[in-house]
């Protein structure tokens, strides 16, 4: 049995392979988004009352920062920003058709370039890599939810 450190290390290895898939799928994609602006429509996507302050703690960044990133976004055709109908002095972030359409794209190359890179795996290693995901999957919990505050907002 390997220790848990030898195992974190390869892990740590194929995480690194697994972006560098991932970071080419998306720059199969013109024009290129840069990677702050995906990840503000990722957070977007997945949260349909998005607000900037919320935008802001989610990418931990200042709120001055999140709005700049919406600026662009929303310059581009891939965002915009309406009065939330609950408080009008918030403001709501929604995506556009165009983003929609961008995101779907984004993840249909993704998995298009993973399952590339898994068909050249022996099925059988397919199989054990899938059963090892999901107990990962298992054991992580809530972890994510636990990380630690972090005081010091980054500008983006």
């Amino acid at each position: 049995m390997e220790h848990a450190t030898d195992v974190a290390a390869a892990i740590e290895s194929s995480v690194e392979a697994l972006v560098a898939v991932l970071e080419r799928a998306r720059l199969t994609h013109t024009p290129v988004i840069p990677p702050a602006q995906l990840r503000v429509l990722t957070i977007v996507a997945e949260n349909r009352h998005t607000n900037m302050s919320r935008l802001a703690e989610a990418l931990d960044v200042v709120p001055s920062s999140a709005s700049r990133l919406c600026d662009r976004l929303e310059a581009t055709g891939l965002l915009r920003r309406v009065a939330d109908p609950r408080d009008r002095r918030e403001v709501r972030l929604l995506l556009t058709a165009a983003s929609r359409r961008l995101l779907s794209d984004l993840r249909e190359r993704r998995r298009e370039a993973l399952a590339g890179v898994l068909e050249r795996m022996p099925a059988p290693a397919r199989q054990d890599l899938l059963r090892a995901l999901r107990a990962f999957e298992a054991a992580s919990g809530d972890l994510g939810a636990e990380a630690p505050a972090d005081d010091d907002l980054r500008t983006a």
